[in-house]
């Protein structure tokens, strides 16, 4: 995965607690008041971007932050009007090719979405989708699991999944009482997202899953790519992208993937910029986690609404695996995007945009009922 995830980091641990707020990436458009970008901000962004994760590989003793949150240099666009998620046979051109929907703040159930990393990324990747929903009004957060990003937790190091959602179940914790979130969970990151819903379902408006492990009760993140990695048994036997960090004559701790490896699982359609952003940026897989059955209880993970985002030129979790997700765990609705890979925030960001400010604003029914009793659909468009 590039120098940086060839790399082991140095073994110490930063505290789940440590957060800040983050450079404000996206402060030289907001002053324009529109969402779209020139070339020269877009590149001065993404720069900004690579130059935080240059330092963090350079020195992961920097003074960057655990967790993105870019809660406070929003811009505010309001208008009347909302969208809510339709069929996609009722979903003409003119609104699948549409601009971002304009939303009213006052309106939202919340405003703040927690970006949630996959596997061996961190707070970083979400850099594009943080200054879209910023531009919007809302409040993204973007936080490393344990071992990502800038934690300096050693991955051979975790056991668990709960270990490596602390800093995510702990954020929901310091939630003031009142207050509810939605969770964007990416690829592995979905694990951590359900594992919060079974843990703290009052504090989660809605969970969306990002091409993700939407798992059910009982059933290992992993098993999800089994198609396109082999069964679990085989893989643990024969995979020479092991990581034993305890010795070989102990189990396998992580996952290393080679450079080829990631640019074709995870970023065929992704710019080459943002891949030279992942090489310096992405850390060792922990193994454990994703090994991991999930315990899930319809009175605590079934109460909160999910919604799935499908990506339809994913190498690494194929649209026939998405669309098996969806069947055997149906979530309240599903939304797709054409042309992109497995990391929509850089291939797709727009459309990624599009997406997560429509379920932003759609409203909890009156009572909800248990169990699923239709799913939506919405298209968007390569673009």
């Amino acid at each position: 995965m590039g120098n940086g995830f060839a790399c082991m980091p140095r073994k110490e641990h930063r505290g789940a607690a440590s957060v800040s707020r983050s450079k404000r990436m996206g402060s030289a458009r907001s002053a324009r008041g529109g969402p779209k970008l020139t070339p020269a901000e877009e590149e001065l962004l993404h720069r900004q971007a690579l130059a935080m994760a240059i330092h963090q590989h350079l020195d992961a003793g920097g003074s960057m932050s655990r967790r993105i949150d870019a809660g406070a240099s929003m811009s505010r666009r309001m208008a009347p009007g909302s969208t809510s998620s339709r069929r996609r046979g009722d979903l003409p051109d003119s609104v699948i090719n549409a601009k971002p929907p304009q939303i009213v703040l006052e309106k939202l159930e919340t405003k703040k979405i927690v970006l949630v990393h996959g596997e061996g990324f961190g707070a970083w990747c979400w850099y594009k989708t943080i200054s879209h929903l910023e531009e919007a009004g809302l409040e993204p957060v973007a936080l490393d699991l344990t071992g990502s990003g800038i934690d300096h937790t050693d991955t051979n190091s975790i056991a668990t999944l709960a270990d490596y959602s602390k800093p995510l179940i702990d954020y929901l914790d310091k939630l003031p009482e009142d207050e509810k979130v939605i969770l964007v969970g990416h690829s592995c990151g979905g694990a951590s997202v359900s594992y919060a819903l079974e843990h703290c379902p009052q504090k989660i408006s809605k969970a969306v899953f990002l091409t993700a492990t939407m798992v059910k009760d009982g059933q290992r993140p992993f098993d999800v790519f089994s198609e396109e990695l082999r069964s679990a048994d085989v893989f643990l036997q024969e995979s020479q992208f092991l990581v034993y960090g305890n010795g070989k004559d102990k189990p396998p701790t992580g996952l290393m993937f080679d450079k080829q490896q990631i640019k074709g699982l995870y970023f065929n359609q992704t710019p080459s910029k943002d891949m030279a952003l992942a090489a310096v940026s992405m850390r060792p897989i922990p193994l454990a986690p994703i090994m991991e059955k999930l315990s899930l209880t319809p009175d605590k993970y079934g109460t909160v609404r999910r919604y799935f985002i499908q990506t339809l030129d994913d190498h690494m979790l194929s649209p026939d695996a998405q669309e098996k997700l969806v069947r055997e765990n149906p979530p309240d609705g599903i939304f797709k995007i054409k042309g992109g890979d497995h990391c929509p925030f850089f291939s797709k960001p727009q459309s990624l945009n599009k997406i997560l400010l429509e379920i932003a604003q759609i409203q909890a029914p009156a009572a909800l009922l248990p169990g699923k009793a239709s799913v939506e659909e919405t298209a968007v468009e390569k673009s």
